[in-house]
């Protein structure tokens, strides 16, 4: 059992990377289409480094995520206050369900409203409507990743520390944001991977004069597979792999630092 466990991972690994792989192998061949493998090169990544377009795309897709995230983070964070000290059961269970409708919402209802919401409004679309949609998307996905953190946190500790004369802003400060951090940042980097990945929201609500990596990568495969793609993949494709070294990072060093606490006390 423990050897075909093994073998369905391994299988399952391979059919979601593979496909990637596939992709960044041909960012290195000489031809110009993904037909036939015509040698090594590194044209590809050259000519997406010197395309202006592409560059000032991918400088606004990663302002967008990081903005984003960030406000979503701290919104997140105070949403997720909110709700573990709401004490009846009723308002937090409604609060729950209002915060999950967007993650339960198919994106492109999603993304039409908020097409017709900015409209109304008249939002220009850009880079307004497209921070704003991110942010409102990621949201929910920030205070779920607290919630669980939350819940774990013992009442006695905050028991011990107002009987101490903490305030509640010393609790705040000592106590709970120190305790969540694993959620916030877990939260921060979900949100951010979804601000880079999304495609459906971001497609309605753009202008002409502005754009995302996903919806320009979908504008120019409509148009033939350009190498030049493919070469962006491999650079997202490293950048991912680097975020996520960055936050197995920081888990670690808060693992240890949680453990150094633990000795200190005992």
């Amino acid at each position: 059992m423990k050897k075909l466990s093994r073998v369905y991972l391994v299988l399952v690994f391979i059919v979601l990377y593979l496909p990637i792989l596939y992709l960044i192998a041909y960012s290195f061949s000489q031809g110009t289409t993904m037909t036939n493998y015509h040698g090594f090169t590194w044209q590809h990544y050259r000519d997406l480094f010197a395309d202006p377009r592409m560059l000032a795309i991918v400088a606004d897709t990663l302002l967008v995520a990081l903005l984003s995230s960030l406000i979503a983070t701290l919104i997140g964070t105070l949403g997720a206050l909110s709700i573990h000290r709401t004490s009846k059961r009723v308002t937090r269970d409604v609060l729950l369900s209002l915060n999950n409708i967007l993650m339960v919402s198919p994106d492109v209802i999603i993304g039409a409203s908020f097409l017709i919401f900015f409209t109304t409004l008249k939002v220009p679309l850009g880079f307004t409507s497209v921070l704003l949609s991110h942010i409102a998307f990621e949201i929910p996905i920030v205070v779920l990743m607290i919630l669980p953190r939350l819940r774990e946190m013992s009442p006695s500790l905050l028991c011990a520390a107002a009987d101490l004369g903490a305030t509640t802003r010393q609790q705040l400060n000592k106590i709970i944001i120190p305790f969540i951090t694993p959620g916030i940042m877990a939260g921060f980097f979900m949100a951010l991977t979804y601000s880079l990945d999304d495609f459906a929201v971001t497609f309605f609500v753009t202008g002409n004069g502005f754009s995302t990596l996903s919806v320009e990568i979908y504008s120019r495969a409509r148009q033939g597979i350009n190498l030049e793609i493919n070469a962006l993949s491999g650079v997202m494709f490293i950048f991912s792999l680097l975020l996520v070294g960055g936050y197995y990072l920081l888990q670690q060093g808060n693992a240890k630092r949680r453990q150094r606490s633990q000795e200190a006390a005992q």
